[in-house]
């Protein structure tokens, strides 16, 4: 029976076909083809990464390893950047507003935004994590008990006469600080139906904070309900986590579509910054994953690939970012790449 084949639609969306292998009419040159182009790229002649595929065999090729501990190079052929340690900051403000978005649940957006803001805390950049998602999983991460501080963002939503300032939390950690969550917020999409310029009103908040920050991370709920539209009428822009799974990317075409709703109706500025590839291991199912992302996505998916590793669930146990907890951790070289290369291309200051 012929291999199952999936990928992406014309549309962004999923399709699944079944290929008909076809007759080897030339099995020995056909090898001969397969082993010259694996030499090829041994030899580096060949820009591609991953497997060479020719009838119903496939055909490993070594990988050349790049600056991070043997991540995988992408597979566009693309050269592997290592992004300079930045300068540090003599002012700072106003921020930079990164959604990070993905109604898939468990794609690592919150382990993401806690890492990338640790990273970049750490290269002296003000950053602070504004938790929006009911299930707080930023605010407990971090350290914060969102249950028992007096205010969160909820109540920054619906009560004008408070201060964002006052709601914010400082963490343990230098630099990074946070706007906790809990459970209350789940109740804000049905209040904020009624509400006049409901899509605002996340954006009405975070305008008086931007000033003394460099960024400000949008931890979004797994949903597009009304609080993702809020994330993204309040960013600049949006990073996409995509787990290197087959599910992981079936809800990629419906999220593409609001955000182009958002920029076409409510905020024309919106990017998308980039797509993050994370829980890679080194599996023939990841690499397929991997080469649809990049088919899809191209020069917006990030050079960093972020591992899956039990030092990511830990460092969230010990609520600190990887990069305290473990910083010589391959994961925490990894979201240090990521965090360099925001800089680098100037999406952060």
């Amino acid at each position: 029976m012929a291999p199952y084949r999936w990928g992406l639609g014309h549309n962004g969306g999923m399709r699944s076909s079944w290929n008909e292998t076809r007759t080897e009419r030339d099995g020995g040159a056909r090898d001969a083809d397969e082993e010259s182009h694996a030499e090829a790229f041994r030899q580096g002649t060949l820009p591609m990464a991953g497997t060479i595929r020719g009838g119903s065999r496939r055909v490993a090729v070594n990988r050349p390893v790049d600056k991070v501990n043997g991540m995988p190079t992408d597979l566009l052929g693309r050269d592997y950047e290592t992004f300079p340690a930045p300068e540090p900051l003599h002012q700072h403000g106003p921020a930079r507003v990164i959604a990070m978005c993905n109604q898939k649940g468990g794609v690592g957006k919150t382990t993401s935004s806690i890492n990338i803001g640790g990273a970049l805390s750490q290269y002296g950049r003000r950053v602070l994590i504004v938790d929006f998602d009911p299930q707080g999983a930023a605010t407990v991460g971090l350290g914060i008990n969102a249950n028992a501080v007096d205010n969160t963002v909820y109540t920054a939503l619906f009560d004008s006469s408070i201060d964002p300032h006052s709601i914010v939390q400082h963490t343990q950690f230098e630099n990074l600080d946070v706007m906790p969550a809990n459970i209350d917020l789940s109740a804000a999409e049905v209040q904020l139906v009624t509400e006049v310029g409901r899509e605002r009103i996340l954006d009405g908040v975070l305008r008086g904070l931007k000033p003394d920050y460099d960024v400000i991370i949008i931890d979004c709920q797994p949903s597009l309900g009304l609080l993702t539209v809020n994330a993204l009428a309040a960013a600049d822009g949006v990073i996409i986590p995509v787990a290197a799974e087959f599910f992981a990317l079936r809800g990629v075409a419906l999220l593409m579509q609001s955000i182009d709703k958002v920029q076409s109706r409510i905020n024309p500025d919106l990017q998308v910054y980039g797509v993050l590839v994370t829980m890679f291991t080194k599996t023939l199912h990841c690499e397929e994953v991997l080469q649809r992302i990049y088919e899809a996505f191209q020069g917006k998916v990030f050079h960093s690939v972020i591992s899956r590793s039990i030092k990511l669930p830990d460092s969230n146990v010990a609520a600190a970012p990887i990069t305290v907890y473990a910083p010589g951790h391959k994961t925490a070289k990894e979201y240090r790449e990521v965090s360099r290369e925001l800089i680098t291309r100037g999406i952060v200051a």
